[in-house]
């Protein structure tokens, strides 16, 4: 058994103590019943109309098909976590690293333990609806159960194989996976098929979590495990509830009979409970009876997770705004050089009075021969080829695995067009920050990235950087996907001086890439002179009355 850290007495909350202590005296030592005799329990509770936790709904109805399969990530899918009134993904998550780049603060970690079918997972939605926060990602310890080895499958097969044990948990794995997610790290989680006892070959990426919702029965079992959470809950349940929610939910979800849920019942899942689960309650700092309906206790929880919250706010662009950049221009800034053919087309699109036609006709020359100049910063090599005509020609060759051009939402995909002309095949991601109006923050509200980006040279674009703020966090996101920072190269258009101090201090591998480098920002953090909103000019939509070069200040819609 598991040497538990010791830990201070935890909060019980509770409307009737001395009832709550009662139901659990009598329930110690009860002989869980046969199927025989659920089936009489069934029948007479069916007569006297029972509650919502009642034998008689544990059977799917009359011809109802059952559903075979079920996996450990049915729950949720990170991070978009849907409740009854809400999908948590629309609001944006704020900068989670400070001005020079680094990450300033970790993920709020809930642990939530209880028995089987005790009410964790009710518990968890009702936390992550009551917080009204974005980016909460709920974690099933169900995702971390060990792969079965062929006598191990046999087992589970004739419900021999005990799943209520430590051992049947990875949780090395588990605690990695944990410590990355905290961290701000993108993390790939396991997805466990239930009915063939394995893993699918296809995880799950998850990423960008302000809160973290552990939940599973050995939550507490692990001493790394327990470091890692920030506010431990307990939720106590009574035991036939959590018996009867288990066979409902075995039978009519994971395919499997009365009878062999009964006995994995007695043989592994009680004494399970009996001898790891419930002695871990004490190390918890709050115990919840009664589960998603103690909404008492609920709303304690949320009370503290926002006071942590709050104490964690940062506000970064009034750092960068801020900031006195004396130094000279950075050695990774590479501006093109300023010819009479780009000089003119800066003439063209900074003109007020230049049509929406003539802007975006002129835009796109610029950004050919902007990534043109981009491209000559990505590694190459030496090689020889044949001409048609015989001979060797001792050239160059693109020296990397792939590249993947990455825009920041809306005007940095002005220039995925130019891109896909010069590199075939290139790959193409998107990450959506946008200006929080009362903060004044930028967020970051949804991306999309191909797989493995973590190998490839990375083209972040955007059209115009002022302070910085927006593509300091887009190379957070990239570097938090393990994309190793000297192979970013951040391209735009227009930048602010503060802008290029701002991402080559954070960020000194970073090579930065412009068509003209202002010198200025004005107390709205507009460019000067600029090049107005550059979205707004290229797409003919409207301005707002406070726009800004970075980011653009429309509503996300999916």
């Amino acid at each position: 058994m598991t040497n538990y850290i010791t830990h201070n007495p935890p909060v019980r909350l509770r409307r009737n103590p001395s009832m709550a202590l009662t139901s659990r005296c009598r329930l110690r030592g009860r002989r869980i019943p046969t199927e025989a005799e659920c089936g009489k329990m069934m029948s007479s509770r069916s007569d006297s109309g029972s509650g919502e936790d009642s034998l008689d709904r544990l059977l799917p109805p009359a011809g109802a098909p059952r559903r075979k399969s079920t996996t450990s990530l049915s729950k949720t899918e990170p991070p978009l976590l849907r409740t009854g009134t809400r999908t948590i993904y629309t609001a944006g998550r704020p900068p989670w690293y400070d001005e020079h780049g680094a990450q300033s603060k970790e993920a709020f970690v809930i642990g939530l333990c209880g028995g089987s079918a005790s009410g964790k997972t009710t518990v968890a939605n009702k936390i992550i609806e009551a917080l009204d926060v974005p980016w909460v990602v709920l974690l099933s310890m169900d995702s971390f159960y060990k792969v079965l080895s062929a006598e191990e499958q046999a087992l589970a097969a004739k419900n021999d194989y005990n799943f209520d044990h430590p051992g049947a948990f990875d949780f090395e794995l588990l605690v990695a996976t944990l410590r990355k997610l905290k961290q701000g790290k993108s993390v790939k989680i396991p997805v466990y098929d239930f009915t063939t006892h394995r893993r699918q070959k296809d995880w799950k990426n998850v990423y960008g979590a302000s809160v973290i919702i552990f939940e599973g029965i050995m939550s507490f079992a692990d001493k790394e495990l327990l470091q890692l959470l920030d506010m431990k809950i307990f939720v106590d349940t009574d035991s036939d509830i959590r018996l009867v929610r288990r066979l409902r939910r075995d039978i009519t979800e994971r395919g499997r009979d009365i009878e062999g849920v009964i006995k994995q019942y007695n043989k592994f899942v009680k004494p399970a409970f009996e001898q790891y689960i419930e002695p871990t309650m004490r190390l918890a700092d709050i115990v919840v009876p009664r589960g998603g309906g103690n909404m008492v206790a609920i709303d304690l929880i949320v009370q503290h997770v926002h006071s942590q919250l709050e104490e964690r706010e940062l506000s970064v662009r009034a750092l960068l705004a801020s900031a006195q950049q004396t130094q000279p221009l950075p050695q990774t800034l590479s501006v093109l050089e300023s010819t009479p053919q780009v000089r003119g087309l800066h003439t063209i699109i900074r003109n007020k009075e230049t049509s929406r036609d003539e802007f975006i006709f002129y835009s796109k020359r610029l950004m050919r021969l902007l990534i043109e100049h981009a491209l000559t910063f990505l590694p190459s090599q030496h090689c020889v080829v044949q001409t048609p005509q015989g001979h060797e020609y001792e050239g160059r060759s693109y020296n990397g695995k792939g590249i993947t051009g990455v825009s920041i939402l809306r005007a940095g995909e002005t220039m995925e067009p130019a891109l896909r002309a010069v590199c075939k095949d290139v790959r193409i991601g998107k990450i959506l920050i946008q200006t929080n109006l009362d903060s004044g923050e930028p967020e970051l509200h949804y991306l999309r990235l191909p797989k493995d980006i973590s190998e490839d040279h990375v083209i972040l674009m955007d059209s115009t950087v002022s302070t910085g703020a927006a593509a300091m966090m887009a190379v957070r996101v990239l570097l938090d996907h393990e994309v190793q920072e000297d192979r970013i190269v951040l391209v735009s258009l227009l930048m602010a001086e503060l802008g290029v101090h701002s991402v080559a201090y954070a960020f000194p591998k970073v090579k930065i890439i412009t068509t003209a480098v202002d010198k200025s920002l004005d107390d709205f953090l507009h460019v000067i002179p600029g090049i107005g909103d550059f979205g707004d000019r290229y797409f003919g939509t409207d301005g707002s009355d406070s726009w800004s070069d970075e980011e653009d200040q429309e509503q996300p819609s999916y």
